[in-house]
């Protein structure tokens, strides 16, 4: 395959992780600004643990992905009391600082005669897992969209189960869930800590993949885009997440005529269809109509 399409392919994979994070706040009725903090912690904690201490890759993504998890919930703990644009801008905030803490953070250690590890605004160079494992670039393609077919059917499975249906309830009518006797705050808080955990291990993917980050890999329109992918794809399937995330990387990126138009077109698209399918392209009755269709 071109080595190209397979650039593309991997970054939808990676982008994936970060957009169905965001559409996971999204289904609990918040809406987030700040997932790339939680994807950029899994990429600096993922790297340090792979290239400083030597980890495995499979157990400092786990190890990644709690500290994302603990991060959101950090996060969430004093915002949750807000709601909508609040709540969105105090996650903005939260991520900008967390993009100021990389900036700041230096901590290095020689491995094999070289500094290795985080070095402020001059990033951090020297995450080759990747190499030292032998992939290639198609390999560690299929390594992103296995992790990412495994998520997406586990939200699946669960968006079919009284889990999915209490999701919708609490971001639909969080009054009339409270009223039923389910504690939204606490169920808020779990949803938020997967999606942080989420986020993280796109993050320890990306980091592994790029073998090199820096602080401005994680800014705001990061998080605008991740929020934009699902708002997009729709809010009536996890698949709708995808969705977005194709359009964007794999349509006016990948496709050459869009070069250097591509933020206009992307821009343009998520206007035209927050007015016409408020949504997104798969919401609950195209997902409905779809089910009816093919049951």
């Amino acid at each position: 395959m071109d080595a190209y399409a397979v650039s593309v392919l991997t970054n939808i994979g990676l982008l994936g992780f970060l957009a169905l994070s965001a559409y996971l706040v999204l289904l609990a009725g918040e809406m987030s600004f700040g997932q790339q903090a939680f994807f950029g912690i899994g990429a600096y904690c993922g790297g340090m643990l792979t290239a400083m201490a030597g980890w495995p890759l499979p157990l400092a993504a786990l190890a990644a992905m709690a500290a994302g998890a603990a991060a959101a919930v950090a996060v969430a703990l004093p915002t949750l009391r807000l709601r909508g644009l609040y709540f969105a801008m105090a996650t903005l905030a939260a991520a900008e600082m967390a993009r100021i803490g990389f900036e700041l953070l230096h901590w290095q250690v020689e491995v094999a005669g070289e500094p290795v590890g985080p070095d402020g605004t001059q990033g951090f160079r020297g995450i080759r897992w990747v190499f030292e494992a032998g992939l290639a670039p198609e390999g560690y393609a299929v390594l992103v969209w296995t992790a990412l077919a495994a998520v997406t059917a586990l939200l699946a499975v669960a968006e079919r189960a009284r889990l999915g249906a209490t999701l919708r309830a609490v971001g639909e009518d969080p009054a009339l869930a409270a009223a039923l006797g389910l504690d939204v705050h606490r169920f808020k808080l779990g949803v938020i800590a997967a999606s942080g955990g989420l986020a993280a291990l796109g993050g320890v993917l990306f980091a592994h993949h790029n073998t090199y980050i820096e602080p401005r890999n994680f800014d705001v329109m990061l998080g605008v885009h991740g929020l934009a992918y699902a708002l997009i794809g729709g809010l009536g399937t996890v698949f709708g997440a995808l969705v977005g995330v194709a359009l964007d990387v794999g349509l006016l990126e990948g496709v050459r005529v869009f070069q250097g138009y591509r933020m206009i077109v992307f821009g343009g698209l998520v206007a035209l269809l927050l007015v016409l399918r408020p949504r997104g392209l798969l919401d609950e009755e195209t997902v409905r109509w779809i089910g009816r269709r093919f049951s």
